[in-house]
């Protein structure tokens, strides 16, 4: 669930990781390049290009366009990371009741099982250095 989260701070332009500033550079590139043809695209494509407009005044990095892309997709973003992970250790109790995910890629209703891409990254760092205490 981690990954996920990060993947979602990644695409939503939150991630708090400085590491090599030349590939953090890079990468923001490429989603700004990415979430401009999906801006154009929803232009091109929209009955409504003035609400598309208002919406996403941000056309320098497309933050609003980015929650709202990570929002409709991180359900797809999940199932690509976890359906091919059957049989690792990935899996363990996390629907209500700590039913077990292994065996199918997420809880009934097939919901995303995990909210960590939504507990600000710090909180989760703070998480993860905690278990290695």
């Amino acid at each position: 669930a981690r990954s996920f989260a990060d993947i979602g701070d990644i695409i939503r332009g939150r991630d708090l990781y400085g590491g090599n500033n030349k590939r953090r550079k890079q990468l923001d590139d490429n989603l700004k390049t990415i979430f401009t043809q999906i801006y154009e695209e929803l232009l091109r494509t929209s009955t409504n290009v003035e609400a598309l407009k208002t919406r996403y005044k941000d056309t320098t990095n497309y933050y609003e366009l980015r929650e709202d892309w990570w929002e409709a997709n991180r359900a797809k973003v999940w199932y690509a990371i976890t359906c091919d992970a059957q049989g690792f250790n990935y899996f363990r109790p996390t629907c209500n009741g700590g039913k077990r995910t292994e065996g199918y890629c997420r809880c009934d209703g097939d919901q995303v099982p995990t909210y960590f891409d939504y507990v600000p990254q710090f909180l989760r760092w703070f998480e993860e250095w905690a278990e290695d205490l």
